[in-house]
């Protein structure tokens, strides 16, 4: 049912159950089929509880301060400009992460929410990447924007960061899906990129209570959700113990596509892709092997890059009169701007171009 026929109790006590200590997903549904509604749970005697298996604990902190106080903040928020909360019966529910098991009950959302139902493609990968890791990811997020896609990642440093500002650059739409409360964001290095994405029409997203700090344990929680998202999860650089490598096998267990970029075998940040690519993810070495396998969601034309050698290709040729931002290249070329944004990518992969300062830039070969 949507937000607005959701009576205040209804809405107050979903809030309330979301913050109960050890209520989960799993339990939080257990409840609420049990009794037809959070309130209905909320009004249950305690002995209900234990019967469904539920720890002492839960129903004993239904009626706390902290517990009323939360949820009473948390519809204060929602009456902000872009504050929103997605509930798991909403028809604008993610239909992709509605299918999940353990899909989040309550959704927190700071920015444009009907982009949760667009494409997404998830980007992850080490939080220390390198210089030639992080470009890497720049020019695939570039292009797998520009070609339709939103770009779905954690927010964390490294190749997450890399992965959003690239789509924003791009013009693209991005989701940061936080380990935090989206009132706690982590790490605060990216407080500005997270307010950049919101006000662009991005999102950035929670299922942990405004207030939740972050703890360790709720990291690879959330990386079901990034994966959830997703049409498919891309590795870009990360090692064996990375947490990447978490989001990539919930991928595969949700049935989602998983692609690795592999990389020097002398790299350990190479390591975790080379072991996924061992276990069946599929290796990518340029973004046509991704839009090859997702030709159904995707808007742009494959043969963008085949069409010219790099010597004469007029790009190529039109840099190495003049250094340009994307939106002059557009101008001069004539070209659409997704098929640009995969030439340059492409061109950029392959070292013939580079981008510098907001401009492109011609390589000497």
């Amino acid at each position: 049912m949507p937000l607005s026929e959701i009576s205040p109790a209804e809405l107050e006590a979903r809030l309330r159950l979301q913050r109960l200590p050890e209520v989960g997903p799993r339990r939080y549904y257990t409840l609420f089929s049990a009794f037809g509604s959070a309130s209905s749970a909320l009004c249950a005697p305690a002995t209900a509880w234990r019967a469904l298996g539920l720890p002492a604990v839960c129903a004993e902190a239904r009626r706390s301060p902290q517990v009323r106080d939360g949820a009473s903040a948390a519809l204060r928020w929602l009456e902000g400009s872009s504050q929103h909360l997605l509930l798991h019966d909403q028809p604008d529910y993610p239909g992709l992460l509605g299918e999940l098991s353990d899909a989040p009950p309550l959704l927190f959302v700071a920015g444009e929410p009907s982009i949760l139902e667009k494409p997404q493609l998830a980007m992850v990968g080490s939080r220390r990447a390198s210089r030639p890791g992080l470009d890497t990811t720049a020019a695939f997020s570039r292009c797998l924007a520009g070609a339709g896609f939103v770009i779905t990642s954690g927010l964390a440093l490294g190749v997450d960061g890399a992965a959003h500002h690239a789509a924003l650059e791009a013009g693209g739409q991005t989701v940061g899906v936080l380990g935090t409360g989206l009132q706690k964001l982590y790490p605060q290095r990216h407080r500005a990129l997270a307010d950049a994405m919101i006000a662009s029409g991005s999102a950035v997203v929670s299922e942990f209570p405004l207030d939740a700090g972050p703890l360790a344990g709720n990291f690879p929680r959330r990386n079901r959700i990034i994966s959830g998202l997703s049409l498919g999860v891309l590795v870009v650089e990360a090692s064996v113990a990375s947490g990447s490598l978490i989001t990539a096998r919930l991928a595969a267990e949700q049935g989602r596509e998983v692609y690795a970029i592999p990389g020097s075998i002398h790299h350990p940040g190479a390591r975790g892709c080379h072991q996924l690519i061992r276990e069946g993810a599929t290796l990518v070495e340029t973004v046509e092997h991704i839009l090859e396998g997702l030709q159904g969601w995707r808007s742009m034309p494959l043969t963008t890059a085949d069409l010219f050698t790099p010597s004469c290709h007029p790009l190529v040729q039109l840099l190495q009169a003049a250094p340009c931002t994307t939106e002059a290249l557009v101008s001069a070329s004539g070209w659409e701007l997704p098929q640009l944004l995969a030439a340059l990518t492409e061109l950029e992969l392959q070292g013939h171009v580079v981008l510098e300062g907001g401009r492109w830039f011609a390589r000497a070969s």
